[in-house]
């Protein structure tokens, strides 16, 4: 098996990293997927619900591997999943602020985040919008910008481009 790093070089990439593991279901299903490749109906069967839920988050942050498995007695391969990095490499330096902001993002009270997720998704529109013009029109610091959209399993990056996300994962 191939040894891959995760190398967080910014203090958003810390966001999706913390969230990835927030909630016993995620974890089991972290753990679960660096032992072994499953199917999403592996997933469904063995996590729920949450589970389909938190592998389309962990695709949208490209923290898992996908290849087609034939399974005895289907006629078509069934996509499989496994966790992406066996390591993860922190290096990065930022002021005290930028950190803070960080971890209290990360660990923000969902019914709190969700109405920021909101305000984004509202603001992004349809089509998405450059970075700089939403946080402009929100009145946000980048890092609390790209920090609520590394959270998100609504919204994503696209070069300069915060987009509407749709999972690939669920379809």
């Amino acid at each position: 098996m191939m040894h891959r790093i995760k190398v967080v070089n910014d203090m958003s990439e810390l966001v999706p990293v913390l969230r990835a593991v927030d909630t016993p279901v995620k974890l089991k299903l972290v753990q679960r997927l660096a032992e072994s490749w499953l199917t999403q109906d592996d997933i469904l069967r063995e996590f729920g619900k949450e589970g389909v839920k938190a592998l389309a988050f962990f695709e949208k942050l490209k923290l898992i591997d996908t290849r087609w498995v034939a399974r005895e007695g289907r006629r078509t391969p069934d996509k499989s999943y496994h966790f992406y990095y066996s390591t993860i490499n922190i290096n990065t330096t930022a002021p005290l602020a930028e950190v803070s902001e960080i971890l209290s993002i990360a660990s923000m009270e969902q019914k709190e985040y969700s109405k920021l997720e909101q305000r984004i998704f509202d603001a992004v529109g349809d089509q998405g919008r450059f970075f700089s013009d939403v946080a402009e029109e929100l009145g946000m610091t980048p890092t609390r910008l790209k920090g609520l959209v590394k959270r998100s399993d609504k919204l994503e990056y696209r070069g300069h481009r915060i987009e509407r996300f749709s999972p690939q994962a669920t379809a």
